[in-house]
């Protein structure tokens, strides 16, 4: 599965695909608020509990802004840990740190995506969507982790995003072009990055002992709850710009919370943890690593 991992060929695919900002999100583009943003399988708001139709499209929507804006402060940490990374390799004079910076470039590209993406949002929806943060205080939790602990976490999300743009938005006719095209152009580029970032995990696991690489896993699994907890308050904000956006106090709250909640779990936790490259990427750091990973993931389908 690693043999096409390596910085010449990830360079020369990602200089291939790079799109320029104004191709995906032009000044005169429009989102279309009469349709769905995400798929169900990730926004999972057709059972809403206690909204109509048009409230659930709303709420869809909510979920859109949700996903591009959290996507916006994950990148917010990935781009100092990939620069820290390349920095010792400044003077190798190899593919590795052309890669690694346009890697870096492309992350700080997304960034200003999607915030070009939350202002056409509010724009247009009408109602202001609160998001979690600030996004230096999140990078900081995260980053003052063990190296190859992030590695994983970006591993985890890198894969995750093909998962969901191929599983579930790629054949979805039925959500907004825009916004489609958005997560199209994102995957593009998320697919060189997850074998970078594979590299990455595999030379920051290059000679350490089975219980260093536990005690890295377990740390992912802290930088996985530290963000669930980060989602239970997005949760919180959601409901707060749809009571907004219907005009009316929510008659089923708690519930409706709760089942957005574990529809977010599933969206950004439990499917980067079964995606089959990373349990790959797991096992052959640790057949333990793998088994600690495989028992938690249950809880967030």
């Amino acid at each position: 599965m690693y043999r096409d991992f390596n910085y010449e060929a990830v360079l020369a695919s990602s200089t291939r695909a790079a799109w320029q900002l104004d191709d995906v999100l032009g000044p005169n583009d429009r989102l279309n608020f009469g349709l769905n943003f995400m798929p169900e399988a990730l926004a999972r708001t057709a059972e809403a509990p206690g909204l109509n139709e048009d409230e659930r499209r709303t709420l869809n929507q909510i979920s859109g802004h949700q996903y591009l804006s959290l996507f916006g402060l994950i990148e917010e940490f990935i781009l100092p840990f990939v620069l820290d990374h390349a920095r010792p390799l400044l003077n190798a004079g190899d593919h590795r740190i052309r890669a690694l910076l346009n890697f870096a470039g492309e992350e700080a590209k997304h960034i200003q995506l999607f915030r070009r993406f939350h202002e056409r949002f509010v724009k247009g929806f009408g109602t202001n969507c609160e998001v979690i943060g600030p996004a230096n205080a999140i990078a900081s939790e995260v980053l003052r982790h063990d190296p190859l602990a992030v590695a994983l976490t970006i591993l985890h999300i890198e894969w995750m995003t093909q998962s969901h743009y191929l599983d579930s938005v790629r054949d979805d006719t039925g959500i907004d072009p825009l916004f489609k095209s958005l997560l199209r152009h994102h995957w593009i580029e998320e697919a060189q990055h997850a074998k970078l970032d594979t590299l990455m995990v595999l030379a920051l696991a290059e000679g350490r002992s089975e219980l260093e690489i536990m005690a890295a896993v377990n740390e992912y699994l802290e930088i996985g709850a530290f963000l669930d907890g980060g989602l239970a308050g997005q949760g919180e904000y959601n409901l707060l710009a749809l009571e907004r956006a219907i005009d009316r106090p929510l008659d089923q709250r708690a519930e409706l919370l709760a089942q957005q909640h574990q529809a977010a779990r599933w969206t950004y936790l439990g499917s980067g943890m079964v995606h089959p490259q990373f349990t790959a990427t797991l096992q052959r750091l640790s057949s333990a690593a793998l088994d600690r990973v495989a028992a938690v993931a249950p809880q967030f389908r």
